[in-house]
């Protein structure tokens, strides 16, 4: 076991999101990070240098030099998590992921256990709600009654909400470990769901009781945005995000129905109007960015997942539904999901395969649960023949 007094982070996920987000904020805030990665040409990387650079792609471009980190594969992060100087634990894996990881993290946790190691924070920050609940049941499954019994005493699972764009552009350097972020950040971590104090405390870091309305402020607009950017992008045969937002009727759309769901968020969590519109337009800002060079078939992958009840997309549509407002736009850019067809994507695979087969009606009201026949499904569907058609 390794017995260094410094604070120690381990994180899972070593790709352009840890490295340029989650282990940047915590390496600068004087933790020791520990990466940890499926990729073994990553984590030599990793061990093999001692800085990378984070550079800020803005109009003013910046640059943040990240130190003191180290990786280790799967088999040894056990060992890390039961070290005692280990604080935090974090993951930027993406959402299919956090199953898969839930065998490993169980492991770490019973070695930490036997150890005596101590309280622990575990915060899982992907883009979905509930995040790190659902990764804490995952390994549950791994765990017997008594180490459970011990988990609820000793390890907090807190659910957070993320924001920050981090595009898979190659930047022109010779670190390979390099990453080009956008200078936006938020990172709001449910500090009622923690079991010790974070400490060192994180910069960037805002711990707050009132996440719901963190979380579905960012994926009713940042994500909503972003995602219908992505797919009237790919119907319009845009290649990024920002060259997207400059079609004038993408941008409409992306607007309005950002001020769709953002009426409804506004009379829910009691938002200042004025400050929500700001919060709009520094949102469209930031998706008209050139320099992040956002790939539209990166943010659009995954559709399914993307189309779920709760989600960015369905989630702002219900919302406002439920309040009584119109949803023309969200209804616009549900559509374009269906138009979605990338051979590599297994989602849209089996997306496309269900409209092929059952035919668009039948196929929106199973991934809607708009009922056929009502008003938001003839909108979904008659957007999907508009966009088809052009």
């Amino acid at each position: 076991m390794i017995m260094n007094q410094k604070p120690r982070a381990v994180h899972f996920g070593a790709g352009n999101i840890g490295r340029g987000f989650i282990g940047a904020l915590l390496a600068e805030s004087g933790y020791h990070v520990v990466f940890s990665d499926v990729n073994n040409k990553v984590v030599d990387e990793l061990n093999k240098r001692d800085t990378y650079e984070v550079r800020i792609l803005e109009a003013d471009e910046g640059s943040e030099e990240i130190t003191d980190f180290s990786a280790v594969d799967s088999h040894n992060v056990i060992a890390e998590l039961a070290d005692p100087n280990v604080r935090i634990v974090t993951t930027a894996v993406g959402p299919p992921i956090l199953e898969k990881l839930a065998p490993t993290l169980a492991k770490g946790l019973q070695a930490r256990r036997s150890a005596g190691g101590g309280p622990l924070n575990v915060i899982a920050c992907e883009n979905m709600v509930n995040q790190t609940q659902t990764l804490a049941k995952h390994v549950h499954t791994h765990l017997s009654p008594a180490d459970i019994e011990w988990l609820n005493q000793h390890i907090g699972f807190a659910n957070c909400s993320v924001d920050r764009i981090v595009p898979s552009v190659q930047l022109d350097d010779e670190n390979p470990l390099d990453v080009g972020v956008e200078e936006f950040s938020e990172w709001a971590v449910d500090q009622t769901a923690l079991k010790s104090e974070i400490h060192p405390p994180v910069n960037g870091m805002k711990l707050t009781d009132n996440l719901d309305g963190y979380i579905e402020r960012k994926l009713f607009t940042l994500n909503c945005g972003h995602a219908i950017s992505a797919y009237l992008g790919y119907v319009r045969q845009h290649h990024t995000i920002d060259e997207a937002m400059s079609d004038p009727e993408i941008s409409r759309v992306v607007r309005g129905a950002l001020h769709e769901g953002g009426v409804a968020l506004v009379r829910k969590h009691k938002f200042e109007e004025q400050d929500h519109a700001a919060y709009i337009e520094r949102i469209l800002l930031r998706f008209a960015n050139p320099k992040l060079k956002d790939d539209v078939k990166r943010v659009a992958r995954q559709p399914l997942r993307k189309l779920g009840r709760e989600d960015r997309l369905l989630g702002p549509a219900y919302l406002a539904q439920g309040y009584g407002m119109p949803i023309d736009n969200l209804a616009h850019g549900i559509a374009a999901v269906f138009l979605f067809d990338m051979p590599d994507d297994e989602e849209a695979v089996q997306l496309q395969e269900k409209v092929k087969t059952h035919g668009i009606d039948k196929t929106v009201t199973e991934h809607t649960g708009f009922e056929e026949g009502g008003d938001e499904h003839r909108k979904v569907v008659d957007a999907y023949h508009g966009l088809k058609g052009k």
